[in-house]
């Protein structure tokens, strides 16, 4: 009896304290702390209505952040990923709008983010351009390309065209229901990101070249190629965001998804990623989706100014780093 139950108490032990050692282990208490400061500061904000209007809202920035957190962990950035949400948008928007059927439209519009990824990955990996200055770079490029393709001005969608309103339960739809498509295009996702990322050779690929480039590079594996999916999988994600969005607002513009870029990456910061790479996973940056959208949504429930909304969310961002700096430097210290 005892030697059956001992191994498997171990068993049992184990992934429990990897749990409560884990990085994303601080930032789920402070989501879970954050859940009941909101829920003391307004009846109405544990609601499931309320919970599911978050979900819904944070949906895009979170399936764009997984694709993100691929990057990070490599030890790259993309900053290009709002543009790249543009283009997508855009793109799909005009060929709806010159007849094309919405599935092959929003089939380009994912393609599209996927070639913008690929563009940012060619430009690191083969000509060795720093990733920072890359996607700085085709921010300002792949924004100019929106605009131009659209000629500056705003592309809108009518349920009156053929098609459009099957396109729309992308963005709009209820699953039983309930449950915002978006959300459940995020939660897809997320599990498809957790899978690659834990389970497969990529993912082991991508902790190694974050880890230790050189040393990734001596037993074998292939950084470049590693890297270079990393920006397809982060301009794809970007794309498909993209798409979900005009199904959603049936409206976009040139300067649509401005600024989404820092609140992607700040969502997989504060989730425990490392910033120079190596560390971190797709459930803490759920979680920290999930963090990003609970705090602006306490803010709007107290009617904070939306410019003290950004100055907040700045400053979760610089404790963040500051916390991921701190722990490298006392392990380095160990």
């Amino acid at each position: 009896m005892t030697t059956t139950t001992a191994p498997a108490q171990r068993e049992f032990a184990h992934p429990l304290r990897r749990m409560l050692h884990a990085r994303e282990s601080g930032v789920f208490a402070a989501l879970v702390l954050l859940f009941v400061l909101g829920s003391i500061l307004s009846p109405s904000f544990a609601q499931s209505d309320n919970l599911l209007s978050v979900g819904q809202q944070v949906s895009q920035i979170g399936i764009m952040a997984i694709g993100v957190t691929f990057v990070i962990l490599n030890g790259e950035i993309d900053l290009s990923v709002g543009s790249t949400y543009a283009l997508s948008a855009i793109s799909t928007g005009i060929l709806i709008s010159d007849g094309w059927s919405w599935g092959l439209a929003a089939f380009v519009g994912l393609a599209v983010g996927a070639v913008a990824g690929l563009f940012n990955g060619l430009a690191v990996v083969v000509l060795g351009v720093p990733s920072f200055i890359v996607t700085l770079g085709t921010l300002s490029v792949f924004r100019g390309v929106a605009l131009l393709i659209s000629d500056g001005a705003p592309i809108s969608l009518s349920s009156s065209q053929a098609g459009v309103a099957d396109f729309n339960l992308l963005g709009q739809g209820l699953l039983f229901g309930v449950i915002p498509m978006q959300f459940v295009f995020f939660a897809v996702i997320a599990v498809i990101g957790a899978v690659l990322l834990s389970r497969s050779r990529f993912g082991f690929n991508t902790y190694a070249v974050g880890g230790n480039q050189e040393a990734a590079r001596l037993v074998g594996v292939n950084v470049k190629r590693v890297k270079l999916t990393a920006f397809v999988l982060s301009g794809f994600t970007a794309g498909l965001a993209g798409v979900l969005g005009l199904s959603f607002l049936s409206y976009v513009q040139g300067v649509t998804g401005q600024g989404m870029e820092l609140t992607v990456i700040s969502a997989v910061i504060i989730g425990g990623a490392a910033l120079f790479g190596g560390s971190g996973t797709i459930w803490g940056t759920v979680i920290g989706v999930a963090f990003i959208g609970l705090l602006q949504n306490i803010l709007n429930v107290k009617g904070i100014s939306s410019f003290w909304q950004t100055v907040v969310t700045g400053l979760v961002i610089v404790a963040a780093v500051a916390a991921d700096t701190w722990q490298r430097r006392r392990k380095s210290r160990a």
